[in-house]
């Protein structure tokens, strides 16, 4: 920051920022040119930076600053996986619901777990699921024997395209199963179907991320936090469709194969805290399961 408050003015104050980050073990840094740093970031893109309270030395800093390794090829997933599939039947807290009623659990879904939001969990449940999660590493015969209706794919940190073995299992499921992308599990379905993902010069951060839903023209503000995006010349190619931009940079926000029942956005949609314009997807979710019953029977 700027500067930081040194006396707290609010008669309710305990205490002061300092203390409170102190407290908490968060690292914190002030009398700094925020407004020069933004510059950089546009004009240069995300870089390695690094913090010390310790080593004081510029060329030290700067050296494990450059040390530091690349996002790009980091499968993280394995670090925040689950160990073991679990079920999960907890909805949204009633003082934080945006629906009047949940809907009685009808489908089963299958979430693959490459880091989930538990609010991406409960709006499941909302949405009339039951649900099992499963770890990143789950095999697809241990996937269909849970006899799923519909296949999640979760967000999660790192390089897409270092989850291989994910983007592997996908590419089998998603002709026999229903299924829906958030975040990187929109990264994973194109990687499953045969588009690339690249690295964004800076990412997408923030609840305020206009998107451009191209079937009905309307514009959604949405909550993201990404920094690899689709590539948005693979799609045609691999018989994906285009249903999302994004108005800031025109990447891709969003796509749905033209063959089997499969959608993805890059945004989150269960934003929490955050905007609640896409909560109707975890429902077109379930339509989408619903109209597959209807033509198999």
């Amino acid at each position: 920051m700027r500067e930081r408050a040194r006396r707290p003015s609010n008669y309710r104050s305990e205490g002061d920022l300092d203390g409170y980050l102190k407290e908490h073990g968060i690292p914190g840094i002030d009398d700094i040119d925020t407004r020069a740093l933004v510059r950089r970031v546009r004009i240069h893109g995300a870089m390695p930076a690094v913090l010390s309270s310790i080593d004081l030395d510029d060329d030290s800093l700067r050296k494990k600053a450059a040390a530091a390794p690349s996002m790009e090829g980091q499968d993280l997933v394995t670090n925040v996986t689950c160990d073991k599939a679990y079920d999960w039947t907890d909805g949204e807290p009633k003082e934080f619901a945006t629906t009047q009623s949940r809907a009685e659990p009808t489908y089963r879904v299958a979430a693959i777990d490459c880091g989930i939001k538990r609010n991406i969990l409960r709006l499941l449940v909302d949405a009339g699921f039951e649900v099992r999660v499963f770890p990143a590493t789950a095999t697809v015969e241990e996937i269909l024997d849970f006899a799923p209706d519909g296949l999640f794919l979760s967000n999660g940190p790192g390089d897409p395209a270092a989850v291989t073995y994910v983007a592997d299992t996908v590419r089998e499921l998603v002709p026999r199963v229903p299924t829906f992308g958030i975040c990187l599990g929109n990264q994973i379905l194109a990687l499953a179907c045969g588009a690339r993902t690249y690295k964004l010069k800076f990412g997408h951060r923030g609840g305020n991320q206009p998107v451009k839903d191209l079937a009905t023209g309307k514009v959604e503000i949405t909550s993201q936090n990404h920094g690899f995006a689709v590539r948005a010349e693979d799609l045609e190619k691999q018989d994906l469709e285009l249903t999302h931009v994004n108005l800031n940079d025109d990447t891709v926000e969003g796509f749905r194969h033209k063959k089997y029942p499969a959608f993805a956005v890059q945004y989150h949609p269960e934003a929490s805290p955050g905007p609640h314009d896409s909560r109707y997807l975890f429902q077109r979710f379930r339509d989408l399961i619903a109209s597959v019953h209807q033509s198999a029977s």
